[in-house]
């Protein structure tokens, strides 16, 4: 059987969850970030509440209201919540469950999976690439679920018990509803319904899950949980624990945090959806920070196209209005080459577009 390619690099470093256990009032240098990138005078809670809130019931039931407010969100925000998708909160749970007894386990335990040198599969922590770069606030695992053949079971956990059985459930759900999204996603692109999914076909598409530990931080006003960054899916699935804030967007300037609603799914619009848009629907950076007195947890789903499927702008979006903006790139190539590099706002999204 053919091995199962790696995605790209990443320098070990140490782990952040192990360091706070251990001196809880320590934050070495490396994690440390300047008043600038910390950005707080542009923190905009206010507008924590407009972020758009899409009913998926609604636009099953063809509601072209609900899918205005899609065509909007994706345009105006890059970020909106979803509810009424149908996955059950039992599931919801237990993937929380599942990844709060996964990273309780004794480091050693952890270790067993983690990343090896030439991949970010596994546990760890991925887009470091060089001795000096700042370091986030967080541990990571990434487990890639399609293709399968991709999969790297070794570096998926034996405990918690089944394990493996929840994320391949959870997987599952919220595969579906990322497909029935871009079907709607494909509508409001003046396309058929299942054009969309041409790109993202079950053999070759490529998903992971990705499942975020930040624990909480001496001077949580100093450090970042994850740096700023675009996602370089078609769109990113995130679910939430309830509790805790962390999750900010940029929007208009400003870093605007995404409270977590009970039972909702964050949508966020990636780069593959800006450069087949032309850029009418822009990835918009992210951030996670962190706090004094909380862990915080998120579980995330990537849906991208296969390696080898070459993604530009689409015809009908391109007019004397609006020139192409993205030359052709084979997806693969794309992904690798912004895992190469640190997470740096849209730094990587250069390497489409066409220079004028």
């Amino acid at each position: 059987m053919e091995e199962a390619p790696s995605l790209a690099p990443s320098i070990p470093v140490p782990n952040v969850q192990e360091m706070v256990k251990n001196n809880p009032l320590q934050v070495p240098q490396r994690y440390l970030r300047s008043q600038e990138e910390m950005e707080k005078v542009n923190y905009k809670p206010h507008l924590s509440s407009k972020i758009p809130v899409i009913d998926l019931a609604l636009l099953s039931y063809g509601n072209k209201e609900e899918l205005l407010q899609l065509d909007i969100a994706c345009k105006e925000w890059g970020f909106f919540q979803i509810v009424n998708h149908g996955i059950q909160k039992e599931l919801m749970q237990r993937i929380k469950d599942a990844a709060a007894e996964f990273f309780k386990l004794p480091i050693e335990e952890k270790e067993k999976y983690a990343m090896p040198s030439n991949d970010i599969q596994g546990y760890g922590h991925a887009y470091v690439v060089s001795e000096e770069q700042t370091l986030d606030w967080s541990d990571r695992l990434m487990l890639v679920t399609c293709p399968t053949w991709y999969r790297k079971l070794h570096l998926w956990p034996k405990t918690p018990k089944g394990f493996k059985e929840i994320i391949e459930a959870y997987s599952r759900e919220v595969k579906r509803v990322g497909e029935e999204l871009l079907s709607y996603l494909s509508v409001i692109m003046g396309m058929q319904k299942h054009d969309f999914l041409g790109l993202h076909k079950e053999s070759e598409s490529l998903q992971a899950i990705c499942l975020n530990y930040y624990p909480p931080c001496n001077i949580p006003e100093q450090v970042l949980g994850l740096s700023p960054h675009s996602d370089t899916s078609t769109i990113t699935l995130l679910l939430q624990d309830d509790d805790v804030q962390g999750l900010e967007i940029r929007h208009k300037g400003g870093w605007v945090p995404v409270s977590p609603k009970s039972d909702a799914i964050v949508i966020n619009v990636g780069d593959v959806m800006e450069i087949l848009s032309n850029g009418k629907y822009k990835s918009v950076e992210h951030r996670a920070v962190t706090n004094k007195d909380k862990r915080r947890s998120s579980y995330v789903y990537f849906m991208a196209p296969g390696d080898d499927v070459e993604v530009e702008p689409l015809d009908h979006m391109i007019d004397a209005q609006n020139p192409k903006l993205y030359q052709k790139v084979r997806y693969g190539d794309y992904l690798r080459q912004s895992m190469k590099r640190k997470l740096e706002g849209k730094a990587h999204t250069d390497v489409a577009r066409i220079r004028v």
